[in-house]
Parts: C-alpha cells; sequence; structure tokens
C-alpha cells in the first residue's frame, strides 16, 4: 500500500493544477501547505513529529510574511482540537489559547488534518480541503485495488 507521505505528496500534485487556476483572483501568489500525520494523536505525538509532509508554492525566499510559520499554528489548532480552526473564530472561540493565531485556512476530514497560508483565509480552507479530500479518495482508491489484488491479506503492511 502507498505511504501516508506518498499519499499527501500524490493529493498536492493533484490538486495544483486548480490551486494555479485559483491564484488567478487571490491577493498573491504564495502558499504553504501542511498536512499532519492521520494515523498520529496530540496525545500520541509532539506536533513538529506529528507533521507527515509540508511544501511551499511560490517563492518563498521572497516572503515578507511567514507563511509557513502561520500554516503551522493554523495546523497545530486543528489538529489540537480535531476540527477546523475556522470553527475557533467563528463557533467556538472560547477554545483559543494564548498565542493562536487568529486566522483560519484549516480543513479537517475524518483523521485528516491540512493547513494552508498564503491567500485570503478562505481560499487557505478552500485548498486545506481540497488536499484533505483527495488524500482520502485517493488512499481510498490505494485501499480498494490492494484489497482486489490481495483478497486473503488480513493485516495492513
Amino acid at each position: 500500500m502507498i505511504t501516508h507521505k506518498q499519499l499527501a505528496i500524490d493529493a498536492i500534485k493533484l490538486v495544483t493544477p486548480a490551486i494555479e487556476r485559483l491564484f488567478e483572483q487571490t491577493n498573491r501568489k504564495e502558499l504553504h501547505i501542511v498536512v499532519m500525520n492521520p494515523t498520529l494523536k496530540p496525545w500520541e505525538s509532539s506536533f513538529d513529529e506529528a507533521i507527515l509532509y509540508e511544501i511551499s508554492l511560490g517563492k518563498p525566499k521572497t516572503w515578507t510574511i511567514p507563511f509557513d510559520q502561520l500554516a503551522r499554528k493554523k495546523a497545530q489548532q486543528a489538529w489540537r482540537d480535531g476540527s477546523a480552526n475556522v470553527n475557533h473564530q467563528s463557533i467556538h472561540p472560547t477554545s483559543l489559547r494564548e498565542g493562536d493565531l487568529l486566522f483560519y485556512g484549516s480543513f479537517v476530514y475524518g483523521n485528516i488534518v491540512v493547513a494552508c497560508s498564503g491567500v485570503e483565509q478562505w481560499f487557505d480552507m478552500l485548498v486545506s480541503g481540497w488536499v484533505a479530500v483527495a488524500i482520502e479518495q485517493l488512499a481510498m482508491h490505494d485501499y480498494q485495488t490492494n484489497k482486489i489484488q490481495n483478497p486473503t491479506q488480513d493485516h495492513r503492511d
């Protein structure tokens, strides 16, 4: 079966054309994406150890804003509570902790947590959603293909 990291890489490659099209209407063409390891929970790992994959789009060396750090903060909030951080700001502000970022841009789909920073926060959330759903569906395809090819396999390798 495909590794979780490879699924994340493949998902980002899959949605990159849509991101590039989205850049035609965003405030900038810079983006940092953070994907958390869906097999790790906050009580099992440190946040840094749970980052599965991250990538920058655009030209990070020219950034005047640390989008990578902002994306990590969004991911940390979402991973900590298992909920997109838009919920912290719009529905449950009592869950905000000192130092929490006041911009949203994460997406939680099952155990998959993805966060982005670089464009408008609603578009950060959109890209995070695209990536999260793509990861899950690529994993579903891999799982179903493996089941057909190995019908007696009883554990994940």
